[in-house]
């Protein structure tokens, strides 16, 4: 068995140990890729597996679902993620959440090479994982509602910081995929997280800021606990009113 079966999509219960799951994922890659996407039924997946039938669907609600096995828990420990209790500061938030997505790719860098090819090919993979992508974009956008609740334009903001950090990391992964994997991909998504970051919450506040005064004050009386992020958005907000 290849590289699917030793890293993340294809194991169970976080061990490394070859899974019915692990053996049905490199069975079913090799078949796509040897007779292609359409042509294979799933009866020759878990022929050339050695299991049965019904064990495809305990695992596989779907033959599309094969070629995205790992989307779901990922997508799980991301909304996990956010909805962590702790000071982080919204934008930077959603920004490491992207980060858990791409830890995920480039866990098995072999595995993500040979799904893109294979997505490429074929029109149908490629609608479906533009809906794989939308539901970590809402998951992300819904985190940030919640932050920027009772904001005159709290919706737009998060959905389009949402929108701001799928697509730098959209364009990172493509680049590292078409390399075939190649180079520091976590470096390089670094750098783009850190220009979506420095667009929604500039160093300097006072450019940009719809003619605030230089010399303005604001006075803002919080309990201990109170949460960075909000406190941030409480001073914003009374700068916005003034």
């Amino acid at each position: 068995m290849s590289e699917a079966q030793e890293h993340s999509p294809g194991v169970d219960d976080g061990t490394t140990k070859p899974s019915v799951r692990g053996a049905l994922i490199e069975a079913a890659f090799e078949l796509f890729l040897e007779r292609g996407f359409e042509q294979t039924k799933i009866d020759d997946i878990v022929k050339l597996a050695g299991v049965g039938r019904r064990s495809f669907f305990r695992y596989f609600p779907t033959k599309e679902a094969v070629v995205f096995p790992d989307h779901e828990l990922c997508l799980t420990e991301m909304t996990a993620f956010l909805a962590q209790e702790g000071v982080d500061e919204p934008v930077r938030k959603v920004c490491d959440a992207a980060r858990l997505v791409l830890r995920m790719y480039a866990a098995d860098a072999a595995f993500s090479v040979r799904r893109y090819r294979l997505i490429k090919s074929v029109p149908g993979l490629r609608s479906h994982e533009l809906s794989v992508v939308w539901r970590y974009e809402r998951a992300m956008a819904d985190y940030l509602r919640r932050c920027y609740a009772g904001w005159s334009d709290g919706t737009l903001r998060a959905d389009s910081i949402a929108a701001s950090v799928v697509a730098a990391h959209n364009n990172v992964l493509r680049s590292w995929l078409r390399s075939g994997g190649q180079g520091d991909v976590a470096s390089h998504l670094d750098h783009a997280l850190e220009f979506v970051h420095g667009t929604w919450c500039p160093d300097d506040e006072g450019q940009g800021g719809g003619g605030r005064e230089a010399d303005d004050v604001v006075v803002l009386i919080a309990k201990r606990r109170t949460p960075m992020w909000r406190v941030v958005r409480e001073i914003e907000a009374t700068l916005d009113e003034g």
